[in-house]
């Protein structure tokens, strides 16, 4: 099965185009599309290629953000589609500047995570980079995004979010640290 390489960017850039709606609107719209969309990918066994984001500030917490259609208790990486051959770097970068407002820096792909969603598969492409910014979350697609130190994670945190940061403080050599 072909791997859609850019339908969840074409969610959300979908979803930017509709910020005439009034917010609490918007958020319906964001929340059935996706069920929709979540419905189509098991239907179809689809594979889906995707990134998230560690973005660490200089006190090396890491940024978390939660969705106003998707599990919205729960604390998840920023992230999202890749577009139609677009690099993890470059994804992720923009993914993170699209929920966040935050940019950033010296971004890297570090591996890549599969992950098996009931019917479905996602890809993972790992980007990790620093950023110097604080996070203005739009309060349509995301509802609220805060950073956290990596051993204090919220207890609402995902499993597979608390496996990627792990990994990638493995990588760090001890340090929390994007440099």
């Amino acid at each position: 099965m072909p791997i859609p390489n850019d339908s969840s960017s074409a969610f959300v850039h979908g979803a930017a185009m509709l910020d005439f709606l009034p917010g609490p609107m918007h958020r319906l719209v964001l929340r059935n599309a996706h069920a929709l969309r979540l419905w189509w990918w098991r239907t179809t066994h689809r594979r889906v290629r995707g990134c998230n984001v560690i973005a660490a500030n200089d006190a090396g917490e890491v940024l978390l953000v939660r969705h106003s259609y998707h599990s919205p208790n729960t604390w998840m990486l920023p992230g999202g589609g890749l577009g139609t051959n677009e690099e993890p770097a470059i994804a992720g970068a923009r993914e993170l500047l699209e929920e966040t407002g935050c940019i950033l820096l010296r971004p890297v792909h570090i591996g890549t995570v599969t992950l098996d969603r009931t019917g479905w598969t996602n890809l993972l492409e790992m980007v990790a980079g620093h950023t110097d910014d604080l996070p203005r979350p739009d309060g349509r697609e995301i509802i609220e995004a805060r950073f956290f130190a990596p051993d204090a994670l919220p207890d609402q945190t995902s499993s597979p979010v608390k496996a990627m940061i792990a990994r990638w403080l493995a990588g760090q050599n001890g340090s929390s640290g994007c440099d």
